[in-house]
């Protein structure tokens, strides 16, 4: 799914009502609609709604979920912040249409901390055409509605965030629900914005299919119908050579969570055959975990020799629990310098890299790097906002040719081309200790069986994610763990 961004957001409501052709108010009432009915099954308990309008489009939209409320018996009251000359066309006749069981009233000075018991806020107040932080009776009126903590439910985007990169220099809503509109903006997807959006749903109302493909953008949401495509079809008659073979660099005496995690990840990627590199120590861990993989002997305690024969792995995973001992920073440069199939290359083997810069043009090209916050730091510095952390992380995927996967709430996928793939699958309760090594290990199994690093890295991102979204449905996102996350990998056929 595209994410707008700019000016084709406001564009994308121009060409639809030309082309379609549907009238702006219209429009207005098809979001209006998918909006209430969200409502509806949302709060079917028919609480108290309290709508907070600005002047604009935005406003508009929550009147006419007003109206629609209070047909259905929702009692709603109307707070409106200017005079009705100062509002678009759309707002007045929005507002001319509300019925009488609508109170409407201009905003008072003091918004009581507890206005009704049990009101939801429906907040709309200002849309997607404002990237200037809120200011004046907007921003004093958001300051008022997040220090009343009332459940809070925001229209398209939080008042006072821009739909691109956003930043704390203004006051925001602070929503519990974010109804985003078509597609989700982009600032509802990044750490530096996103904790104001709570919960986000997007909702379709038949923009342009047309202008969406046609108009240019860096930025996509991952969905199923996305993932879908991406899947390999296995013939009848197929056998596991055909499937590549994956070799996993992990662990290390006292760390053989880590090879076991990323195993279990592997063996659910589809690919043919697995190998893992551990120490000797360590073997018959792996054969009693996962009798399905086959095992290479280290002779040291960690990673300090390659394995025989590497021209038979399709792909390579390394770095998950291996240290960075100076034995095992020796090895990994000997790799570095005779292995030329892509590699995941995640934890210690990035912490290595960010230590010894020299070694970036030795990873070959279309390989994937799996950091998580912590590891992009030491990899490319720090950043002061979302959007040069983006750009600078774009840099080193140029750099070296390959994709760099940002883990976190919104995983994305940055490629060396500059575009994003941001993930709509996963939960804080993925949050763990080996959940980042089963990612190493899917991604690994899928580069090996010949799929492209942005393919790899987006599919495996996208199945981690509903194994997440699984394992907290069984186990709750506190209990679950990153076994749990590998347990409930599953392909999409």
């Amino acid at each position: 799914m595209k994410i707008l961004t700019g000016n084709p957001i406001r564009e994308a409501d121009r060409y639809t009502i030309t082309h379609e052709p549907i009238s702006s108010i219209e429009l207005m009432e098809r979001a209006a609609r998918q909006i209430a009915d969200f409502l509806i099954k949302r709060y079917a308990h028919r609480p108290p709604l309290i709508f907070f309008t600005g002047k604009g489009n935005n406003g508009a939209d929550g009147l006419a979920v007003a109206r629609m409320m209070s047909e259905q018996g929702y009692p709603c009251t109307v707070y409106t912040l200017f005079a009705e000359q100062e509002t678009t066309e759309e707002y007045r006749i929005n507002l001319h249409r509300l019925p009488a069981a609508v109170r409407i009233e201009m905003l008072p000075r003091e918004i009581p901390l507890h206005p009704v018991p049990d009101a939801v806020f429906i907040d709309a107040l200002l849309g997607t055409g404002t990237e200037k932080p809120a200011e004046g009776i907007v921003a004093e009126t958001i300051r008022k509605m997040n220090l009343a903590g009332r459940q809070t439910v925001s229209i398209d985007i939080p008042s006072g965030m821009a739909p691109q990169f956003s930043s704390t220099k203004g006051p925001i809503v602070e929503a519990d629900i974010t109804l985003t509109l078509q597609y989700p903006k982009l600032s509802l997807l990044l750490p530096e914005s996103g904790e104001w959006a709570g919960e986000v749903v997007i909702l379709p109302i038949g923009l342009s299919e047309t202008f969406l493909r046609q108009c240019p953008s860096p930025y996509y949401y991952v969905t199923p119908e996305d993932v879908q495509h991406l899947m390999q079809k296995r013939p009848k008659f197929a056998h596991k050579g055909e499937y590549g073979h994956a070799l996993l660099i992990a662990g290390s005496v006292g760390m053989t969570g880590a090879a076991v995690l990323s195993t279990g990840g592997a063996l659910r990627s589809g690919c043919g055959l697995v190998t893992v590199h551990v120490p000797k120590a360590e073997h018959l861990v792996m054969h009693i975990t996962h009798p399905a993989a086959l095992v290479s002997p280290d002779r040291g305690n960690r990673f300090t020799e390659i394995p025989h024969n590497l021209e038979k792995y399709t792909a390579i995973g390394i770095g998950s629990g291996m240290g960075q001992a100076p034995e095992t920073f020796k090895a990994f440069k000997e790799l570095l310098e005779v292995y030329r199939h892509p590699m995941v290359l995640d934890a210690d083997a990035l912490n290595i890299l960010a230590a010894r810069r020299e070694l970036l043009p030795a990873i070959p090209a279309g390989s994937v790097l799996t950091p998580h916050v912590g590891e992009l730091k030491r990899l490319i510095g720090p950043w002061e906002s979302d959007r040069e952390k983006l750009e600078k992380t774009t840099e080193l995927a140029a750099e070296i040719q390959s994709h760099i996967v940002v883990k976190g709430a919104y995983t994305t996928v940055c490629s060396p081309t500059g575009q994003y793939w941001i993930n709509s699958t996963g939960n804080p309760g993925m949050a763990k200790g080996g959940s980042g090594d089963v990612l190493m290990g899917l991604t690994a199994g899928l580069l090996a069986q010949g799929m492209d690093a942005g393919s790899a890295a987006t599919l495996a991102v996208y199945v981690h994610g509903k194994a997440g979204d699984t394992a907290a449905e069984i186990w709750g996102q506190e209990s679950m763990n990153a076994e749990d996350i590998a347990k409930n990998l599953i392909r999409l056929d």
